[in-house]
């Protein structure tokens, strides 16, 4: 059971990760409504090349690492990465699903931009989703 949890959270990550990558060098599918918007125009934010690359190594590090904890990847991480990792995941999620309140999540004041329709349809509900299978699989590992 672990394994496949963890190959689940793995190809998440895989085509996230790809998605972003996609974006950072210059492809534009899938590329809007993606990013908050104040009025449904104006971005929230104006992320570079260099920020959707960060975000694409780190979400791919994510996909990894439950490979690794589940002992599908041998690889020895740190002791203390190794007992956390997927608790920074969860966190992570689940806050991300909880939301600023704002702009992004299922509590989020602008529900009726863009963005704030694909949020509640699809990117929060994903990263509840990715928040609990961390936490079911950290409690099947430990």
């Amino acid at each position: 059971m672990t394994f496949f949890i963890a190959l689940i959270l793995f190809l998440i990550f895989l085509f996230l990760s790809s998605i972003h990558f996609y974006w950072a060098f210059g492809g534009k599918w899938g590329s809007t409504a993606v990013i908050p918007t104040k009025d449904d125009v104006q971005p929230a934010m104006n992320p570079g090349i260099i920020a959707t690359l960060i975000v694409a190594f780190g979400l791919f590090g994510f996909g990894i690492l439950p490979l690794i904890v589940t002992g599908t990847i041998p690889f020895q991480l740190p002791h203390w990465l190794e007992e956390s990792a997927l608790w920074i995941i969860a966190g992570i999620f689940l806050f991300r699903a909880i939301g600023d309140f704002n702009y992004v999540g299922f509590f989020k004041k602008r529900k009726d931009t863009a963005f704030g329709k694909n949020d509640t349809k699809y990117y929060s509900p994903l990263c509840l989703l990715i928040g609990v299978l961390a936490v079911v699989l950290m409690l099947f590992t430990s």
